[in-house]
């Protein structure tokens, strides 16, 4: 997991959070948890994830965070840690993960 923190340079958000799953239903299982444990806070995503969707990269919107959520080869296609590379990446503890 890696939180780009975008506050200096973005108007549309504060963080990015950017997940890798090692399937297309790791990714999905990650999606769901991830809305559910958000929600159980009265913290709700703007958006809406399709369970068929195959794409490989999934996007939860909370507002001033933006997670984004990759299949591994998706995301190493999309590399977004260089797109954004001027975004400060926040130190987050290591937590327990699916």
């Amino acid at each position: 997991m890696i939180v780009l923190d975008l506050r200096k340079i973005s108007n549309f958000c504060d963080y990015f959070v950017i997940l890798g799953a090692t399937s297309l239903r790791h990714l999905h299982a990650l999606a769901e948890t991830i809305q559910e444990e958000l929600q159980g806070h009265n913290i709700k995503s703007f958006s809406k994830v399709n369970s068929r969707d195959e794409s490989g990269w999934l996007v939860l919107d909370f507002a001033s965070v933006i997670g984004h959520l990759f299949y591994k080869p998706v995301r190493e296609f999309y590399n977004l840690e260089r797109l954004w590379s001027d975004a400060k990446k926040v130190r987050v503890p290591r937590t327990k993960v699916l």
